[in-house]
């Protein structure tokens, strides 16, 4: 059985694991100033509606991943789900390569 001082340590470990993925991490930086920035100044005065529908699309993505992945455990117990996942995701990606390479 956890004692409270374990307890309370273990939360602000965690609270300070999640600050620190968040800010520490490049991409919310890249993604969110740079990337979504820059596209939003082509909405002109309704760039408030395209931040609104960047933030729910955040939400409802994040959102599901994490209930998504809860759901998929027993499917992704099996190392064949993996191979398959890997397989399509090389796929994709070989797509994408040849994608920009003739367009």
């Amino acid at each position: 059985m956890q004692t409270s001082q374990n307890l309370g340590s273990s939360r602000l470990k965690t609270v300070l694991l999640v600050l620190a993925f968040t800010w520490l991490n490049p991409h919310v930086y890249l993604d969110t100033v740079i990337l979504l920035g820059s596209v939003s100044t082509s909405f002109g005065s309704l760039a408030w509606m395209f931040g609104l529908g960047a933030m729910s699309a955040s939400f409802l993505f994040f959102f599901s991943l994490g209930y998504g992945a809860r759901v998929l455990i027993p499917l992704f117990n099996k190392p064949i789900s993996w191979k398959i996942l890997e397989f399509i995701t090389g796929v994709i990606m070989i797509i994408l390569a040849f994608t920009f390479l003739f367009s």
